[in-house]
C-alpha cells in the first residue's frame, strides 16, 4: 500500500501546533448511542447541533451497524477491524485478557508507526487497567460490576474518574458517581444531583483537554475519546433533563411479532430487558437517554473550541461512532444485544482533517452498509500506515474522499447470545433477516417500507422469495461453525449457544481466576 505524501513538517509562524505530515486523529465513541438519534438522521426529538455539524463537515454513514451490539465484542470489533468470525466473541462476557485475545489492535499499529495514542473514558477491557496498544489510559469505564465485584473492590484503582472526584471541593473519600442510586443498566432515571461540571461526560473532555496541552508536539496523536453515556444511568444535569420531560407522551413502536420473545418478558422491571414500562417510567427513561445524548452534544462542542484554542482542528481528524443502540421501548424491548434497529444501528461519522482531505465532499450521506470493523482501516489509510492481514473491515477513505470502492460487501451478518440463545441476523441495510436459534423463530423485514420493523413478513405469500433468498445467505454465514447451526444446508434449532468461539477457550480460565 503506497503511503500518501502530505507535504512536509512545518512550522507556521506564531502558531503553537507543530504540523506533521499525517493527521492526527480522533475516535470519538459513545456507549450505547442508537443510529436514528442524531437530528441530522431526521429524529423527530433528539437535537444534536454539534453533532450534525460535524456529520456537516464530512461523511455519514447512514447505514451503520454494530455486528456484535454489546459492549465488550463491539469494542473488540473497534479496535481490531475485526467480524466476530475472526475475533470470536459472539457474545458478552467479561474476563478475557484482552491483550493475549487480541494482539493487534488500531491503536497499537499507529504507536509503532510513531504516533502517541492516548485513551480517555471508557475502554471495557480485562485486566481494566490493560491499555492494549495505547500509550496511556485514563479510565473511567462506568460501574462495571465485574471490576468491582470480582477485582478486589479497589475501585480507585480501576477508576480515574472516581479518583478525580473525591478530590474535589466539596466531595470526601466515600464520593462515588452511584451515590444517587441510579443503575447502570436500570430504566429508572432523574436528573444528575451534582454540579454538572462533576459529571463523568465533562470528566472525558477535560482530561482530553488537558492531555491535549501536554502532549508530545514532535508526532502526531491519536486520541480515543470514549463517554460512558449515553448508557445508563440516565441522569443527566438538570437543563437537559428539562429539555425533554415537558414534551408529549408517546408509545415506543411495537411490532406484530413482539409474542415471539414473551417468555421473557418482565414488565415494570427497572432492568428489564423484554417487558413493558407504565408509561411515566418509559417517559423518564427517554428523557433521560436523550438528555444524555444532547449532554454529550454540547460536550463535543468544547472539545472541538479545545482543538481550534490548540490550533490543531484543521489538522485532526475525527471519527465519531457508538459501539450498540439501545431499544428504548421497541417492541418492548431495553437494552441491546438484539439485531433489531434501535440496537445493532449505530451513528458513524467521518469528518477528515481539512488540511489533509482538502477537497473531500462535505454533508455527505453513504447508504452503503458499513460495520465497526471498517473503523481501524479508515483510520490506518488516514495515517497513512499499512493495514494488517488480520483486518477483515474495510477502509470507508474512498466514501470520505466522494468516490465509492470499486467493490463493498452486499451486507453484513450480525449475531449475539441472548435470551438464552443466539441471535442472529443478515441486513443490507433495506431488507432484514433475523433467526432465533432455540424454536427457529424467524423475521423478515422491509427497513424502506417498515424502518420501524413493525410487520413480520417470513409469513407473507408474496415475499417467500426474498425470504428464502435472505435464509440461504444467513446459512451461507454460518455453515461449518462449531455450534452446529447448519446441518445439510438448513438450519438447525435447538444448538447450544456460545459467547466466544472455540480458540478463545484456553484463555477463559486465565480471566476468570
Amino acid at each position: 500500500m503506497a503511503l500518501p505524501s502530505y507535504g512536509s513538517n512545518t512550522r507556521q509562524s506564531g502558531s503553537r501546533a507543530r504540523r506533521h505530515d499525517r493527521p492526527n486523529v480522533m475516535v470519538i465513541c459513545v456507549d450505547q448511542m442508537r443510529g436514528d438519534a442524531l437530528s441530522c438522521a431526521g429524529h423527530p426529538v433528539v437535537k444534536t447541533p454539534h453533532l450534525d455539524d460535524i456529520a456537516g463537515q464530512g461523511t455519514r454513514f447512514a447505514r451503520a451497524y454494530s455486528a456484535t451490539p454489546t459492549c465488550v465484542p463491539g469494542r473488540v470489533a473497534l479496535f481490531t477491524g475485526q467480524s466476530q468470525e475472526r475475533h470470536g466473541r459472539t457474545g458478552y462476557r467479561d474476563g478475557i485478557p484482552f491483550t493475549e485475545a487480541h494482539p493487534v489492535t488500531m491503536q497499537g499499529v499507529l504507536r509503532e508507526h510513531g504516533y502517541q495514542t492516548q485513551a480517555i473514558g471508557k475502554m471495557h477491557v480485562f485486566p481494566e487497567r490493560s491499555r492494549c496498544g495505547f500509550d496511556d489510559v485514563r479510565l473511567h469505564d462506568g460501574f462495571l460490576h465485574f471490576g468491582r465485584r470480582y477485582g478486589g473492590r479497589n475501585l480507585e484503582a480501576n477508576d480515574d474518574y472516581l479518583t478525580w472526584l473525591r478530590r474535589q471541593p466539596g466531595m470526601d473519600a466515600h464520593a462515588d458517581y452511584f451515590d444517587d442510586g441510579v443503575g447502570c443498566n436500570s430504566m429508572v432515571a432523574l436528573p444528575w444531583n451534582r454540579d454538572e461540571y462533576l459529571h463523568p461526560t465533562n470528566w472525558v473532555v477535560h482530561e482530553t483537554l488537558d492531555w491535549l496541552g501536554r502532549r508530545d508536539p514532535t508526532v502526531p496523536f491519536f486520541s480515543y475519546v470514549s463517554f460512558h453515556r449515553p448508557h445508563a444511568p440516565f441522569n443527566p444535569p438538570q437543563w437537559a433533563w428539562d429539555q425533554y420531560y415537558s414534551r408529549e407522551r408517546v408509545e415506543p413502536p411495537r411490532g406484530d411479532w413482539i409474542e415471539d420473545f414473551a417468555e421473557f418478558r418482565r414488565d415494570n422491571y427497572h432492568q428489564t430487558v423484554m417487558g413493558r414500562l407504565d408509561p411515566e417510567s418509559h417517559h423518564r427513561t427517554t428523557t433521560g437517554y436523550y438528555g444524555l445524548i444532547s449532554h454529550i452534544d454540547v460536550q463535543l462542542n468544547r472539545l472541538l473550541e479545545g482543538l481550534a484554542d490548540h490550533e490543531l482542528l484543521d489538522d485532526t481528524a475525527i471519527v465519531f461512532v457508538s459501539d450498540h443502540g439501545d431499544m428504548m421501548g421497541d417492541h418492548d424491548m431495553y437494552r441491546k444485544s438484539v439485531g433489531f434497529e434501535g440496537s445493532a444501528h449505530v451513528p458513524m461519522i467521518v469528518r477528515p482533517a481539512p488540511r489533509f482531505t482538502p477537497d473531500a465532499p462535505r454533508s455527505a450521506v453513504v447508504n452503503d452498509v458499513t460495520e465497526l470493523r471498517d473503523i481501524m482501516p479508515t483510520v490506518l489509510e488516514m495515517a497513512g500506515v499499512p493495514i494488517p492481514d488480520s483486518v477483515d473491515g474495510a477502509s470507508l477513505m474512498p466514501y470520505v474522499r466522494g468516490s465509492r470502492p470499486q467493490t463493498w460487501r452486499s451486507e453484513i451478518h450480525g449475531e449475539h447470545t441472548h435470551f438464552d440463545q443466539s441471535l442472529q441476523w443478515v441486513t443490507d441495510g433495506r431488507r432484514k433477516y433475523l433467526w432465533a436459534s432455540a424454536e427457529g423463530k424467524e423475521q423478515f423485514f422491509d427497513l424502506e417500507e417498515d424502518p420501524q420493523e413493525l410487520h413480520n413478513l417470513v409469513g407473507d405469500s408474496g415475499r417467500q422469495a426474498e425470504v428464502e433468498d435472505w435464509r440461504r445467505r444467513l446459512v451461507g454465514y454460518l455453515t461449518g461453525r462449531e455450534e452446529g447451526y447448519v446441518a445439510d444446508g438448513r438450519l438447525v434449532t435447538g444448538r447450544p449457544a456460545q459467547t466466544e468461539r472455540s480458540d478463545l477457550t484456553a484463555l477463559l480460565g486465565k480471566g476468570s481466576g
